[in-house]
């Protein structure tokens, strides 16, 4: 089954995607509950013919395109929240409600939309389904868990048997770029609180001040992650929070510390579960005083499946040119919601390189700053490449389907 020209296809389409694309940039929301975007998502959606499900607990889009033969579904994702920053990128579509579209998900978003067009301009000759799933809460919310919680992957009648997603970073502008395994960390919160015994800020011989105590767990931290841990199976830990006496003449009763960490295995994660706590809890033994140490689990590492990473890169190969795909060396420390998803369904995360031809790429503002900004001139081939990577993979397991069944004629033969 020849593949359609869905690259020439995307760049005809490219004006309508950075149209949609703009319009969400200037008016970004957060988290669970995105009506806006939703409703301006559906608006593009309702041309399709799509089986469209909505959310209940968030604003989430489920869309399935029914192919005109059969075969079995394929997952493609776009996440569509925003972040709380005020934006200073200087764009003339700038938001100016006080969120921001710092991470590229109106791309993620203007492209899955691109994606569901073009494929849906060839439904008849589809082997199966795509499920599109159009998420909010990518930031920090879970959004991609509570939409498997409402029933995503029975959307179209059965489980998919691969899922897609891209996601826009700086870079190489053009080049997608992904790895076998783990390509992005696991997200954890590690929370300490320190108990001593407060008084006047002027007497700490009559207190037992828990603030020296949790500083120097917070030095022990830095030690253990880089002792304690093998350096080609690394955690990071910063702490980024922390909280102690409201007067500046008050030694607290406690002291607390919040960090961020990122681990890349599980092994790690069970260690780090068991050894932090004991770790803040000797300290503060040795001082007199006690420690309460938890760690919260956020996201899961996000691991690529061997044998589809290695489908798509040849796929965007045959699609692009050898020279706009790259392997990944190392994974990214950052975390990604949709590793909720590729722990039910074997997929592939890919980055893709969005930095504007002006800029260079490895000085350009990160996803995440209110400076940052992304070429939209992308989505046409950020399209594409989800809508050739549902459709090849289809094509294969319909082309696996008929040399089995043939095999089976010549042995009853």
């Amino acid at each position: 089954m020849t593949t359609p020209a869905f690259a020439v296809e995307g760049a005809e389409i490219l004006p309508d995607l950075v149209a949609l694309r703009r319009d969400l940039h200037r008016n970004p929301e957060l988290g669970l509950d995105l009506p806006e975007t939703q409703r301006r998502v559906l608006r593009d959606l309702e041309p399709l013919g799509l089986e469209i499900t909505l959310g209940t607990a968030l604003t989430s889009i489920v869309a399935v395109l029914r192919g005109g033969r059969p075969g079995p579904t394929v997952l493609l994702r776009g996440d569509m929240d925003a972040l709380p920053l005020r934006e200073s990128s200087g764009v003339e579509f700038a938001a100016t409600n006080g969120a921001m579209h710092a991470c590229g998900h109106d791309l993620h978003t203007a492209g899955l939309v691109g994606a569901a067009r073009l494929l849906a301009a060839h439904r008849d000759e589809l082997a199966g389904n795509v499920l599109f799933m159009f998420q909010p809460g990518e930031e920090g919310h879970g959004g991609a868990k509570v939409m498997l919680d409402e029933g995503l992957l029975d959307a179209a009648g059965e489980k998919p048997v691969a899922a897609y997603a891209i996601h826009v970073a700086p870079g190489p502008h053009g080049m997608f770029v992904t790895r076998a395994g783990a390509v992005a960390a696991g997200s954890n919160q590690l929370n300490v609180t320190v108990r001593g015994r407060g008084g006047h800020g002027s007497q700490p011989h009559r207190v037992l001040d828990p603030v020296p105590v949790l500083a120097e767990i917070i030095l022990a931290l830095q030690t253990f992650v880089t002792r304690r841990f093998d350096a080609f199976d690394p955690i990071i830990l910063s702490v980024t929070q922390l909280e102690a006496s409201d007067a500046v003449n008050v030694i607290p009763e406690t002291a607390t510390l919040r960090a961020t960490v990122r681990t890349l295995s599980e092994a790690s994660l069970t260690r780090l579960q068991e050894e932090a706590p004991r770790l803040a809890q000797g300290i503060a033994a040795a001082h007199g005083q006690t420690a309460e140490a938890d760690i919260v689990v956020s996201y899961p590492v996000t691991i690529n499946d061997d044998d589809t990473t290695a489908e798509a890169h040849t796929w965007l190969a045959d699609t692009f040119g050898e020279a706009r795909v790259q392997a990944l060396p190392t994974p990214g420390m950052g975390s990604e919601d949709f590793s909720f998803v590729l722990n039910e369904v074997p997929g592939t995360f890919f980055m893709l390189g969005a930095t504007p031809p002006d800029q260079d790429f490895t000085t350009a503002e990160f996803n995440h700053s209110p400076r940052v900004v992304f070429d939209d001139a992308v989505l046409g081939d950020q399209a594409a490449a989800l809508a050739m990577l549902a459709w090849r993979k289809l094509a294969s397991v319909a082309s696996a389907a008929g040399e089995r069944a043939t095999a089976l004629e010549v042995v009853a033969e």
